[in-house]
């Protein structure tokens, strides 16, 4: 019987994403962050995701209602719970609102008490089953639209919900597409580069806010262990990986990002000290290197401080030489003829590349690899 291996991706071209209702539930419940004065994406994800898949039936106050796929009834009480609105009256607004942007369609039954809503388009984009069976709302998932999702955030300013929700949509993972996507769920605002990074004035633009606000607001997540956000210097921008989402989107088991590991994969400089003074004081490698004397354009100190560099990454991949005070660690300089034709090479600002062989005992070769060093002008 042939073997299978199950691939985990969450690519950037796929129109739709797989929200789970008990992500949904864990947000209402959540009174940490503000709902209110937003663009109305965190409100339409609430309602989608007590929408119906099949028939149902619902009674209320001893009166049977029947519900179709694609919609919900609920009370005004419950709707106002949901919405994290102190007065039903503003739930009102809110379904009004979605409402004219044709996203939904609401009436009031029991002497305006009860909400009976449908989510336009709902066939378009989720299944609609044909047998008739109650339908729980806290397992499960539906799709959420990234055309809806877009239009919803740029159309007002986006709410701390709004931006969790944003940030959970835009999360790409193991899409060769996107740097960084392949050690774990990076957030990619869809800028057509590839590129997750992003600074604070792009985010403020595309939710509607002040970027001292952007500030606020991630730190925020950060504490509440939502995102691990990763600045870089200079103008380099920052990164956001979702903390808790493969958990929840695959069940499986979360896996730590090391920021290092992301800067190499961005191509994002390695910052040297300043002085060798303060190299050597910074330097705390205690396995032996072996430079070769032929090495150009880089000292032998600043390539142990590179390499130290490339330890801390490794390690967290797993490479358990590192931990042994028996390995050494040999450098030495690669022809520019090697691997010509895959590397490609500016004639401004070549590159130097150079081979990185780990030793142990008596100086067996334990692993290979290719370190090539890009020169950067301030």
């Amino acid at each position: 019987m042939p073997d299978y291996q199950l691939e985990i991706k969450q690519i950037v071209d796929y129109p739709r994403c797989r929200i789970y209702r008990q992500f949904i539930q864990s947000l209402i419940k959540d009174w940490h962050f503000r709902t209110s004065g937003g663009s109305g994406l965190f409100y339409f994800a609430v309602l989608s995701s007590y929408a119906n898949f099949r028939t149902s039936y619902r009674r209320i106050d001893g009166i049977p209602y029947t519900i179709y796929p694609g919609e919900w009834l609920c009370t005004l009480k419950e709707l106002s719970e949901w919405f994290h609105t102190p007065f039903q009256y503003q739930a009102l607004r809110i379904l009004e609102d979605l409402q004219k942007q044709h996203l939904i369609s609401f009436h009031l039954v029991g002497r305006g008490k009860i909400v009976k809503y449908k989510i336009c388009g709902w066939k378009q984009h989720n299944s609609a089953l044909d047998y008739n069976c109650p339908c729980q709302k806290d397992t499960g998932f539906f799709f959420m639209p990234i055309s809806i999702a877009t239009e919803l955030i740029s159309s007002k300013r986006c709410s701390e919900m709004d931006i969790v929700l944003d940030l959970w949509l835009s999360t790409v993972y193991n899409d060769n597409q996107v740097l960084g996507s392949d050690v774990g769920p990076v957030v990619y605002l869809r800028n057509g580069t590839g590129n997750p990074l992003v600074n604070y004035a792009e985010m403020a633009e595309r939710w509607g806010i002040s970027k001292a606000t952007v500030g606020r607001i991630l730190k925020k997540f950060v504490d509440q262990d939502y995102i691990s956000l990763m600045s870089f210097p200079g103008r380099c921008g920052s990164v956001i990986y979702l903390r808790n989402y493969l958990s929840t989107m695959f069940q499986i088991s979360d896996v730590i990002i090391n920021k290092d590991e992301v800067a190499m994969l961005l191509n994002i400089k390695i910052q040297l000290p300043e002085s060798e003074t303060d190299a050597k004081i910074n330097l705390s490698l205690e396995h032996k290197i072996c430079g070769s004397e032929t090495l150009p354009s880089v000292s032998k100190l600043q390539i142990e401080i590179i390499i130290q560099k490339l330890v801390q990454i490794l390690s967290v991949q797993g490479v358990a030489c590192f931990n042994c005070s028996k390995s050494k660690y040999k450098l030495y300089p690669l022809s520019d003829a090697c691997g010509e034709k895959y590397l490609y090479r500016a004639r401004e600002a070549p590159e130097k590349r150079f081979g990185l062989t780990i030793l142990c005992g008596d100086d067996e070769p334990v692993y290979t690899f290719t370190l090539t060093l890009s020169p950067y002008v301030r």
